[in-house]
């Protein structure tokens, strides 16, 4: 094999290779062999035309395509182990010779792994995130599980703001009724916002029975465009008014809430921890994403490839989309669901991409540099915890998991702990 590497930018060039005639001939054979069984030529029974009677009809050349699918997942790797790079992307082949009785000659287009030169990334300075509940969260959680209690009851009041309304309402503009403006035994909460700005204000004070007349603007950027920062009028009549009757904070109130506590103190303890909990994760999460964020400004990267920002977009995107269909949704069905394109989400994958192949290409280096490696119990407790994960056996991770995959996932985690774990708030 002849080997020669021609660099068109400090990390991508074109790595041309030769693949050796008589191998090129097997892989013809092989590719022929393949498709055997479906050739006929007149005179010869279907499958029974032989190598050297169908290249005499239809020439070599037929083959070639094939023969080097069957030969590049093979040549390709010792090329580029014989040129000596390390290759970050998939390859874009091409042929440059291909002659009867001779070597092949092949090229691939390919991206070379940039260099990294580290700056500081232990001992890092980061904000001090704030880790402390305040009593006005704790009741703000007994709140939202007091509002969650709640039910409404018929009142004979004026409806005041809170209160729900059952109303029917029809819309009028310039005096014709439009579509879309009309709804019977509508249930709606005054303060909600739910409905066109100052609808609800001119319901406070109703009563059941009563028929308001209701005056709005609609907004300038309302959805339907012949009503648009149009004036109308809904004729509205108030069929019931109902109050949220909630529930009072005490014991009784706790049970409900919580078949695990018998007490409100209890209950408030509980949430407490909950919320100190939630707030360390996420302060936790704050404080590593500005320790990794800083690592990846301290480094130097020499001439990212626009090719591994590309596979990463591509690679997220896949990712994504499996995660979908996990769920039941096929790409066209989220699509359709949430109005985008192909086109749509490859953009949004496209933001921060190149700093994540960057964060990626640290870690790695970092993982290089501090020798680290993953232990075979280190292996184990990954399968396992993938198998925990997605409700499969640990012989299916392993399925689908090669070790080498693992053991270089572990790594790149154990890097991320070396910068986060060293990290101080100040």
């Amino acid at each position: 094999m002849t080997v020669n590497y021609e660099k068109t930018s400090t990390n991508e060039g074109v790595l041309h290779f030769t693949i050796a005639h008589e191998d090129a001939v097997k892989a013809m054979q092989q590719a022929y062999k393949r498709i055997q069984k479906d050739v006929s030529i007149p005179g010869f029974r279907k499958g029974k035309v032989n190598y050297k009677m169908f290249t005499q009809m239809y020439g070599e050349a037929s083959l070639y395509e094939d023969a080097l699918n069957i030969l590049l997942p093979s040549e390709y790797p010792k090329a580029v182990e014989e040129a000596g790079l390390d290759v970050v992307t998939q390859p874009q082949f091409d042929v440059d010779s291909i002659e009867k009785g001779k070597d092949w000659e092949v090229q691939a287009k390919v991206a070379t792994k940039p260099a990294v030169k580290l700056g500081q990334f232990k001992d890092l300075e980061v904000s001090k995130q704030d880790r402390e509940v305040t009593d006005e969260e704790v009741d703000q959680r007994l709140a939202a599980a007091q509002n969650k209690l709640s039910e409404l009851v018929l009142k004979e009041g004026p409806a005041e703001k809170g209160d729900t309304v059952v109303i029917d309402f029809e819309g009028f503009k310039d005096g014709e009724a439009f579509e879309g403006g009309a709804g019977q035994n509508h249930s709606l909460e005054l303060g909600s916002d739910s409905f066109i700005p100052g609808f609800e204000d001119q319901l406070i004070g109703a009563k059941e029975d009563d028929e308001v007349e209701v005056k709005v603007t609609f907004p300038e950027d309302y959805q339907a465009e012949d009503l648009a920062g149009q004036d109308a009028i809904f004729k509205v009549t108030v069929h019931e008014v109902k109050a949220k009757e909630v529930p009072e904070l005490d014991d009784e109130f706790a049970k409900d809430v919580d078949e695990e506590v018998d007490t409100l103190d209890e209950l408030t303890a509980k949430y407490r921890k909950e919320l100190e909990e939630a707030k360390n994760k996420q302060a936790d999460e704050a404080m590593e994403e500005e320790a990794l964020r800083q690592a990846v400004e301290n480094a130097e990267i020499d001439d990212l490839p626009h090719a591994m920002v590309h596979e990463e977009v591509h690679r997220q995107m896949d990712h994504y989309l499996n995660e979908m269909q996990r769920q039941g949704i096929s790409p066209e069905l989220y699509y359709q669901i949430t109005g985008t394109s192909e086109a749509d989400l490859h953009k949004q994958f496209e933001e921060d991409a190149d700093v994540r192949v960057k964060t990626n290409l640290i870690l790695e280096q970092i993982v290089k540099d501090e020798e680290i490696e993953a232990s075979d119990e280190d292996v184990e407790n990954e399968i396992q915890s993938l198998a925990d994960n997605y409700n499969m056996d640990a012989d299916q991770v392993r399925n689908i998991i090669t070790e080498d995959m693992l053991k270089n996932d572990i790594a790149l985690k154990k890097a991320m702990e070396v910068i986060t774990e060293s990290a101080k708030e100040v």
